[in-house]
């Protein structure tokens, strides 16, 4: 029988001179299926430099491989775009309709199964992880292909497909206390991208209980925010 919950994520800035103030916030819902599938269903509100709000479905398989996703996004109030996405072997495709560039079809090659989607969920940010095999223990996982759903580092653009290349890297188990609660945890950072000057460090805590639910996402540089589980229940 399929099992769903939900939690709820905030979002505040960690620059000195803002003292924490709670830039936007994320409410998501996660039902696992009985093939071991998983699908994420969020609503995300970013309210700095422009507020950003964006609804996203995505589905990955057991192994956490991108099955499909939908996102739709407005910025400063109006209609930005949304799209539909698949992922099939050998090629993901998308259909979408943006205020910019109208009706758009893309088809891109992948290298058999793409390995990670990003759809700027941090919700879904945190299933990256997912792909990393534990048993090896510390270590690093390359990512040379994968895709998001858009270029800009709070998902305002598009949505539409775009490629990047990184890796992370599995620091170890930890334990780690948010306003949810207290969790075992697993340490990752993510390093590396394709994007325009890069991506600055960005450190996250997810639950060492096979969801892998983000628990702290910290990002450092120019973005300088921190994401927080403020609630997590079963439905």
């Amino acid at each position: 029988m399929p099992r769903s919950y939900i939690g709820r994520l905030e979002r505040t800035s960690i620059r000195p001179e803002d003292n924490g103030a709670v830039s936007g916030h994320e409410v998501f819902i996660v039902t696992r299926h009985d093939d071991g599938s998983r699908t994420l269903t969020s609503h995300g509100e970013i309210d700095d430099n422009g507020s950003v709000v964006r609804d996203v479905i995505t589905t990955v398989d057991r192994d956490w491989y991108p099955m499909d996703a939908s996102v739709r996004i407005t910025v400063g109030g109006k209609f930005t775009g949304s799209a539909w996405f698949r992922f099939a072997d050998g090629y993901a495709e998308c259909e979408s309709f943006t205020a910019n560039e109208g009706r758009v079809r893309q088809r891109m090659a992948t290298d058999g199964r793409l390995k990670g989607f990003g759809t700027h969920s941090l919700a879904n940010d945190a299933w990256w992880t997912g792909l990393y095999d534990l048993a090896k223990g510390p270590g690093v996982l390359e990512i040379p292909y994968a895709l998001l759903s858009s270029a800009d580092h709070r998902g305002a653009t598009g949505p539409s497909l775009f490629h990047m290349g990184g890796r992370f890297i599995y620091v170890g188990p930890d334990r780690t206390t948010t306003r949810a609660g207290t969790f075992d945890s697993l340490h990752f950072q993510f390093a590396g991208s394709r994007q325009p000057g890069g991506y600055p460090p960005y450190n996250l805590w997810v639950t060492n209980d096979g969801n892998f639910t983000m628990l702290i996402g910290r990002v450092e540089g120019h973005i300088q925010r921190q994401f927080e589980l403020v609630s997590l229940a079963d439905l």
